[in-house]
This record gives structure tokens, sequence and C-alpha cells, in this order.
């Protein structure tokens, strides 16, 4: 997710600073971009001189003292709470006073990640979705003591790598979208597990009854079903809804390694 982020923002003029913990891993986020550049670039919606020119204002690094002059730093690392800590106290030490912090946490309270810094005002959530060159949401999540000033800097950052906004005022766990997407997921993936219908025929039923695009047993597969699992485990961990209760299907297939498109088998086969 986070080398989609820096995609799109360096396409859209911004100098970017890609900063990852292993070289490897920056390999494959470097990698990742610039083949999406030229798969752009194939298909006629890139001048190759703009793919080139946005790789050039890309900058990859393992040291997080780079982002130091950064206007505004974008964290996606895993969806746990200690490790978004860690991260967001790290950058209190290092960023300008008037940077802005964002998560792109599809899940955990703002508030809570805000927390772990001596600027909670300062910490937003800016939410893209994958693949980030291709989707066209990114959802705003004003934390409990963000500012409106803060709110403003994330969505004119949004816009200006061509997002549509959409602004969630109460921090509530799983926001909009991923509370939306889990109640389905979780329904849809107990259906499967009890036997009412097939992965296939659950899928039909959204897309032919309900016009969605995908279903949500192919959306577990594409998104992974783990980072759903996670997802809905911190929701209702939060809320103690049971409409958030992840089945044991779902923990069974991760602990498989059975996670969608990424392992080469979810819900379906690829």
């Amino acid at each position: 997710m986070g080398s989609g982020i820096a995609q799109v923002s360096a396409q859209a003029g911004w100098d970017v600073v890609l900063r990852d913990v292993t070289d490897e891993a920056l390999d494959r986020g470097i990698g990742g971009i610039r083949a999406s550049y030229d798969k752009f670039v194939s298909k006629g919606k890139l001048a190759a001189e703009a793919a080139e020119a946005a790789l050039g204002r890309i900058t990859a690094t393992t040291d997080l003292d780079a982002v130091a002059d950064a206007d505004i730093v974008v964290e996606a690392v895993f969806e746990k709470l200690e490790i978004k800590h860690e991260i967001f106290r790290a950058l209190d030490k290092i960023v300008r006073e008037d940077a802005v912090l964002a998560s792109n946490t599809s899940a955990i309270p703002i508030t809570k990640i805000a927390a772990a810094t001596e600027r909670p005002e300062r910490v937003v959530g800016v939410h893209f979705f994958s693949p980030v060159p291709m989707m066209q949401l990114c959802e705003l999540v004003r934390g409990y003591k963000t500012s409106d000033e803060t709110l403003a800097t994330a969505r004119e950052f949004a816009e200006s790598v061509g997002k549509t906004c959409i602004v969630v005022n109460r921090d509530v766990a799983g926001f909009v979208t991923t509370r939306l997407i889990s109640a389905l997921v979780v329904e849809a993936a107990k259906l499967y597990e009890s036997g009412v219908a097939t992965a296939e025929d659950i899928d039909l039923a959204c897309k032919l009854g309900f016009g969605h695009a995908m279903g949500p047993l192919a959306t577990a597969d594409l998104t992974g079903v783990d980072i759903l699992l996670h997802a809905t485990s911190n929701i209702y961990t939060e809320s103690q809804d049971e409409k958030f209760a992840p089945p044991e299907l779902m923990r069974r297939m991760v602990d498989a390694g059975d996670i969608g498109r990424k392992s080469g088998q979810g819900f379906y086969t690829y």
C-alpha cells in the first residue's frame, strides 16, 4: 500500500521519500512502482517521460530521519496498534512542528494512534484503497483532537493525487468503509462456512442482486483474508458488536496461509 501511495504522489508532482525497514523491501516497492508506470505507459495513459520524471521524484531509504522536512507523512505499516505507536513516537521527535502525521489504517481509531504523540491535533486518518493507482476513494478520519487545519491539509493532499474524499467525523473503529465491508464479508464467510451456498453463488448474489462490481468473498481474496481478519478483529475488540466477530473459518484460513490472491488460495483458487 505504501508504494502505491508513493506512486500516485510522485506522479502528481510531489517529492516523495519512501521509507521501509530493509533494502529488499524497498527494491520490491520501487520495482512495483516502475512496473505499474510501465503498464500505464503501454496503455497510452502516461507518457514515458512523465513516468521517468515521477520515478526521479522518489527517494528510497531505510532511514526514518529522512522524513524530517516532510509536509505530510503517511504511515502504512501493518494493522497493529503497538507497531503504529512505535512509528508515531519516532516521527513525533523527527518531523517539523507544522507537519501532518497521517495513518493509512483501515480500522484502528485515529485517537488511539495519536495518543503516542505530543501533537494529537496534527494526526489524521488518510485511508487509501488498494490498488491505490486505480481506486478513486480516500477516507479522511478525524481523531478526537484532530484540528480543522490538519483535516483540510489532508484533504488537499488526497485531492492533489487524484482522489475523491469522504470525511469520517466520529472516530469509530473501522470508520465507514471497513465497517461496511467487514460486516458483509463476515456474514458471507459464515454463510459459506455453514454450507448455505457456495462462494461463487454468494458473490453472484451480491453482483447481480445488488449491483456490486465484486462479491464479498472475492473482495476478501483481493484485499487479503489476513488483512480483513485483522480489521474485523480490531472492530470487534473495540465495539463488542457480534456482527464483526470473524468466523472460525477465516482464522483457520489465515493459519493455513490461504490468504487470497497473494498466496494463490483463499475462498477461490488462483
